[in-house]
């Protein structure tokens, strides 16, 4: 409760430090796409984390949350999102809506956001959470995030905030030719951040770098 006694004071203090966290932790490591980078500061990511954490929202980690899941490190959510290369009238689905941080920044940066998340509690409390703070083009689910969201289907992007073993085939199914999946691929062994991109020919698959997210739960 100490940052609301200190109210306006401490909210410049967080908007501060939050510029400081773009400027050191995300553009110092290659993400230029400035979209990304005025969503990255508009949404305030200390709204997303538990009250013991709210000074430690803007460090260069992922940090966490209820269930046993983590809120993303800052620059994986800035870098997953300029790899969707989102102009602003995307349809996106979002797999592992967690606290919502990385919805934000999405419903920031396209026209509607589709986001499914396992955990009903989570789920429940990141709805209310975004709703509070004005988001109105994101819908959520319940559910098995591998499946998506056929219903809603097809997507111009996709983004994964856990990692699967394999790549999901519904998944893919789900994109317009020409979309985007950002996901991250692997196991306790090792996973990797992989750029999906669905063309006529087939699938182009980029590997973009090392990662570690919380695993895919649910039938595959």
């Amino acid at each position: 409760m100490f940052h609301k006694m200190l109210g306006k004071k401490y909210d410049a203090y967080l908007a501060f430090i939050r510029k400081q966290m773009i400027k050191d932790q995300i553009e110092s490591r290659g993400v230029k796409d400035p979209r990304v980078l005025a969503a990255m500061d508009k949404v305030c990511r200390h709204c997303f984390v538990t009250e013991d954490m709210v000074s430690r929202a803007y460090e260069d980690y992922p940090l966490p949350i209820d269930y046993g899941q983590t809120i993303s490190q800052p620059y994986i959510v800035a870098l997953m999102s300029e790899l969707l290369g989102l102009s602003g009238g995307e349809r996106v689905l979002e797999v592992g809506t967690g606290s919502g941080y990385q919805t934000a920044v999405l419903a920031e940066l396209a026209a509607d956001v589709d986001t499914v998340e396992l955990q009903p509690e989570l789920a429940r409390a990141a709805e209310e959470r975004l709703g509070k703070l004005g988001y109105r083009n994101i819908n959520f689910r319940t559910g098995n995030g591998a499946l998506g969201w056929p219903e809603r289907a097809p997507y111009d992007a996709a983004l994964i905030t856990c990692a699967a073993p394999a790549v999901p085939p519904e998944l893919v199914r789900q994109l317009k030719a020409g979309g985007r999946l950002v996901i991250p691929v692997g196991g306790e062994d090792g996973q990797e951040l992989r750029l999906i991109t669905k063309t006529a020919a087939g699938l182009e698959s980029q590997a973009v770098c090392a990662v570690r997210f919380v695993p895919m739960l649910g039938d595959k």
